[in-house]
């Protein structure tokens, strides 16, 4: 032959198709090309080899003894092109080195592992180094270039960052089993008027959330105790000491035990999206690539509903 390149290669994967399904009807079907397209490809390779390649009668045909050989060879060639593909398709995406994360919390500790796990499963020499801290110290992180990515709640003051939402949160009310709403099957926004809250620091996307609850429907609080931990807002919570706004996700275990309870609020939707944010400044490597890549597979569903 003159040259295997891409063209000899589809030439030849047609020869292997009329091969085996001795019909050029079927075989164009198999490769969804016309079936002018086959008889053209066969005429070419008996061009080429300059020998007759099929027996040919009205009915069925069989292949020559040259025909035979080509099939052989035909399959071994196209096995080659396909595993040299493969090949470098694999060096061109090997996945190696670090890919360093920031993430907020609720992300970081409830909704991060899944997807680590995942991600280490795929590509086991990929080294993870996670950091996680409120949604302002994440931004900071980012900003800095300490990380190649950030997972955060709510929004970022840092202009500098660019930000995409990757999917959208369920937040709830969570309430001590014990509270007098706890028992009704569904309450008034007026009724968490003068209660008294649990909630995360200053610059947690919790704590945004929560205060935008409260000012844009008029809530007073009574109280605010703060603690700077999911965990630690959910034992206050589950001990009586007041109410909070949390994520579903940080609640999925406790809600299963029945340690806390939720309110439902009649005609009223606590939702929040959820963000990645890097900096242009940052090379934008195939690391973070796969990982976006993975986040949004895994996701963007959520932003859809």
């Amino acid at each position: 032959m003159t040259g295997v390149g891409f063209l000899y290669y589809d030439v030849l994967k047609t020869f292997i198709a009329v091969v085996e399904e001795k019909n050029f009807t079927k075989a164009a079907e198999k490769l969804m090309i016309s079936q002018p397209s086959v008889s053209l490809h066969i005429k070419n390779l008996e061009k080429e080899f300059q020998t007759a390649l099929l027996n040919r009668s009205p009915k069925h045909f069989t292949t020559t003894p040259t025909g035979d050989i080509l099939y052989q060879r035909a399959k071994q060639m196209v096995f080659l092109y396909e595993q040299a593909k493969a090949e470098i398709y694999a060096h061109h995406h090997y996945v190696k080195g670090e890919l360093k994360i920031a993430a907020s919390f609720t992300i970081g500790e409830y909704i991060l592992p899944p997807l680590l796990a995942q991600l280490q499963k795929l590509y086991p020499e990929l080294n993870l180094d996670v950091m996680i801290g409120n949604t302002e110290e994440v931004s900071e992180r980012v900003r800095m270039l300490q990380a190649d990515i950030g997972l955060i709640e709510g929004h970022t003051n840092e202009n500098e960052l660019e930000i995409e939402p990757f999917m959208e949160d369920e937040m709830c009310i969570a309430a001590p089993n014990q509270h007098p709403l706890a028992g009704r099957k569904e309450i008034s926004i007026s009724d968490l008027q003068n209660e008294a809250w649990v909630t995360r620091e200053k610059g947690s996307g919790t704590r945004e959330y929560l205060d935008h609850v409260l000012s844009s429907n008029g809530l007073r609080p009574k109280s605010m105790f703060t603690i700077s931990s999911n965990q630690g807002v959910k034992e206050a919570v589950i001990n009586g000491m007041g109410l909070s706004v949390l994520s579903r996700s940080v609640l999925h275990k406790d809600l299963i035990h029945r340690e806390i309870s939720i309110l439902h609020i009649k005609d009223f939707s606590l939702k929040r999206k959820l963000s990645y944010i890097h900096s242009p400044l940052m090379e934008n490597t195939k690391n973070k690539e796969i990982f976006i890549t993975m986040l949004k597979s895994n996701y963007q569903s959520q932003l859809l509903k």
